[in-house]
């Protein structure tokens, strides 16, 4: 379907960025209101995409948009299938809660409308990622990912920790997206393909490929960095410097899922190789148990759910590179419920933050009664993380299970890997539920009370969906989850969905263990605490403080190299432009053997011979000159030594422009010797003498074998008829030398022009600074040095 020749999807994802460059009217026009107006737009996308629910339901793709750039083959394409639509229906659905949530949460703040503008920015990004079909459409759209989440980390960009954030943040997850590009870029060269959905229909053509290797390793590197994969975790973590909204959308429901959604994405066409079932399950399976080890650790509650946050996305990816079908619908269906008790966490941290004044477990205690709201919300989204029934955390967490339980030769270690996480993922999160809100009261730097409606919203109705999700699992399977697993298997998934296990088994077994050692760990969660204290401390080193010291690294490899090459020596620059002019000129010469043939003596007339006599007596003029005044002079001889050349064989307008050109060059030059500060003498050693000289003789003899060997070639006249015959016609002039420069070489005769007048402006500008600073007390006449003058700011003074 399309309006006015354009599709909806199309529309659907350009709407959040025309919502943004709304926001900021928006806000001043309805001020406290403006959420609920701008909400509107993802809550319209969700509609739309939820339109597409009951065809891909039933196995139906759709690829919908326009040819962008056709001559690359760069099309804005949006390929829809179970996959696409529900990371869309994430991305639209939790957004249009997120901005209700941060029309209360930065009620009053003065830039408000730039935040919330910063948010929808994002959300057509990630809206592009996840439904994307050309791939270099796609790329743009995942960097746009990168530098939003840029904007929005560093939004409080006073506070040098938000800066620092941000730029860790961008500084990963855009050294990946290169990686991604070139993985990108290799994938279309193999497959022929830019579409997603022909690339995922191209079979084992990838796999089959001699660049599988690297295709996989660019890939990771994209997916690995921007899910935040063990080693490139910490940068996840220091982005809670942003507002609690940003972190319940971007790091927990959509930004840091874009890698997973790419793995799964390609998992039909690069997986199932011996590489893929090793190095996903690796990382994912030591990010899981990092992730939950250190958020135990944490006692911020943002930080121990952005560990937590970490933690699921390893199990994310190992559980999609294990191999199995069972293990990718235990994926996908932890991924959707995730994104619903994470997103509703987050938004309860804020809130107690918001409303308390912090967001430290030592400091908080009792607040079930001030804010009971908020504490339902929180209960139950905690349940659902911890993986207990009647919540879809549940079925995620059995299916899961029962996938990784059931793998030829890996099933012990893969469950260990996930029992011990997810242990420790509900004890976290109980955490985080039951801590604030029990015991006795404490005082908080603000008095507790309920949040404003915008702001509890939003975890509410996340929390009941991941209620409804696991009630109604008879639609929600089938309907949402087996489309996307399907898409992720590449072939059509039966999912075993259900709220109660069927039979005991393996499964129910691990989840009682799983419930018991968590619980445990949340009743001694001080003492886990305080033991991984120790082991951080025993370790000191970590890929945090190793991520400055490679940026403090490359800052001074740069200022090394820089030194090197940038020394500030006007000389070195020369001569290094010269060498490489030289070496340009003469080595391609040498090594393929395209010399020139030596000419004959020509049969000079006597005038030529006077011209060639100028010459060289010009030459040596230079050479002999004692002062740079005089070497500047002499130098014009040459130039006129051509424009006699010229007016010789007939060329009176080249040779007038020449004289001309001499002329006015050896008076500046002349005048600019006078004015400047600079050494009358040329008082260089012998040695660089030497060097200087072999430079010159070699970037001679290299210009010298170019032309002859060019003059050599037999002519092609096609360029002159060409000109001859249509300077008259098209351009109206008979002097066809006027016309190349003024009509068909338009644009570059402009370019020549704009540099002469730089130079010009630069000569004035030297002039003019030495005529200044002669007329400073203490200062000699022109010819002297010039002495540094300081001399107070104007406003300083007044």
């Amino acid at each position: 379907m399309a309006l006015f020749g354009v599709d909806y999807t199309v529309i659907a994802v350009l709407a959040p960025f025309a919502a943004a460059l709304a926001a900021p009217t928006m806000v001043r026009v309805f001020k406290h209101n403006a959420a609920w107006v701008l909400a509107i737009v993802p809550a319209l996308v969700f509609l739309h995409f939820f339109r597409y629910v009951g065809a891909v339901s039933h196995g139906e793709t759709f690829t919908e948009g326009f040819a962008w750039v056709p001559a690359y083959g760069v099309n804005f394409t949006f390929f829809l299938d179970g996959l696409a639509v529900l990371f869309a229906l994430i991305v639209s659905g939790i957004g249009t809660l997120i901005i209700l949530y941060a029309g209360g949460y930065m009620k009053g703040h003065a830039q408000q409308g730039r935040f919330l503008s910063f948010l929808f920015l994002f959300m057509g990004s990630m809206l592009g990622v996840v439904t994307g079909s050309n791939l270099i459409t796609m790329f743009i759209f995942w960097e746009l990912t990168s530098i939003t989440s840029f904007l929005l980390i560093g939004f409080d960009h006073l506070r040098t920790a938000s800066r620092r954030a941000a730029m860790q943040a961008l500084v990963v997850t855009g050294g990946g997206g290169l990686a991604l590009l070139a993985g990108f870029l290799m994938i279309i060269s193999v497959t022929g393909k830019r579409e997603m959905a022909d690339v995922i229909a191209s079979g084992d053509v990838l796999r089959e490929s001699a660049l599988y290797t690297p295709i996989l390793i660019m890939v990771l590197l994209g997916a690995f960095t921007k899910s935040a994969q063990f080693p490139f975790h910490f940068w996840l973590p220091n982005a809670m410097e942003a507002p609690t909204p940003v972190s319940a959308y971007l790091h927990s429901a959509t930004m840091v899922k874009a890698g997973v959604y790419l793995l799964m994405r390609l998992n039909p066409v690069l997986g199932d190789t011996s590489a893929w079932m090793t190095v996903l399950p690796l990382f994912g399976g030591v990010t899981l148990l990092v992730g939950t080890l250190l958020a135990v650790r944490q006692s911020d509650l943002k930080m121990m759910l952005a560990y937590t946050t970490v933690a699921s996305l390893g199990l994310l990816v190992m559980l999609t590179g294990a191999g199995s079908e069972v293990a990718i619908e235990g994926a996908v269906l932890y991924l959707f419920a995730h994104a619903l008790f994470k997103g509703a966490l987050f938004m309860v941290a804020g809130l107690v933050d918001h409303e308390t004044g912090t967001r430290d477990l030592g400091r908080l205690g009792g607040l079930r009664k001030a804010m009971p709201i908020t504490f339902l919300c929180a209960v139950l989204a905690a349940l659902s993380m911890g993986g207990l029934p009647p919540f879809i955390g549940f079925i995620a967490k059995e299916v899961l299970y029962e996938g990784t339980w059931n793998l030829a030769g890996r099933s012990e270690l893969l469950t260990a890997v996930a029992v011990t996480g997810n242990a420790l993922m509900l004890a976290a999160a109980f955490a985080v539920a039951f801590k604030p809100f029990l015991g006795k009261p404490t005082k908080t730097p603000k008095p507790a009370h309920e949040g404003p409606v915008l702001m509890w919203i939003g975890p509410l109705t996340l929390a009941l969906c991941g209620l409804a999700a696991a009630v109604g699992v008879g639609w929600s399977g089938p309907s949402l989850l087996g489309p996307m697993a399907g898409a992720v298997a590449g072939v059509p998934v039966e999912g075993d969905y259900h709220l109660i296990p069927a039979h005991i088994g393996a499964p129910l077994y691990l989840s009682l263990v799983t419930v018991a050692a968590g619980l445990f760990v949340f009743w001694q969660i001080d003492a886990v605490r305080r033991g991984m204290a120790g082991v951080l401390k025993a370790i000191g080193w970590g890929p945090d403080r190793g991520f400055d010291q490679f940026i403090s690294l490359v800052v001074r490899f740069a200022g090394a190299f820089t030194a090197i090459v940038q020394p500030g020596k006007m000389q070195i620059y020369m001569n290094t432009v010269f060498v490489v002019v030289a070496a340009a000129l003469l080595v391609p010469m040498i090594y393929y053997g395209e010399g020139p043939s030596m000419p004959t003596m020509p049969d000079f007339r006597f005038y030529e011979w006077l011209v060639l006599a100028l010459v060289v007596i010009g030459i040596i003029a230079v050479l002999a000159a004692r002062t740079r005044l005089i070497a500047i002079v002499s130098l014009g001889i040459q130039g006129f030594a051509v424009a006699v050349l010229y007016m010789l064989f007939g060329a009176p307008d080249l040779s007038f422009t020449q004289f001309m050109v001499e002329t006015l060059s050896v008076v500046i030059l002349a005048l600019v010797m006078t004015r400047l500060n600079l050494t009358a003498k040329d008082n260089r050693p012998f040695s660089e003498t030497i060097s200087h000289m072999i430079i010159a003789i070699a970037g001679g003899i290299g210009f010298g074998a170019l032309l002859m060997a060019v003059t050599q070639v037999p002519f092609d006249s096609r360029l002159s008829d060409f000109f001859a015959a249509n300077s008259r016609v098209v351009a109206h002039g008979r002097n066809i030398v006027n016309v190349i420069i003024v009509d068909f070489r338009g644009l570059d005769t402009l370019g020549e022009i704009s540099v002469v007048m730089v130079t010009g402006l630069a000569i004035l500008a030297l002039i003019r600074i030495r005529s200044r600073g002669s007329k400073v007390p203490g200062n000699p006449p022109t010819g002297g040095p010039l002495k540094p003058v300081s001399e107070p700011h104007p406003e300083v003074a007044s």
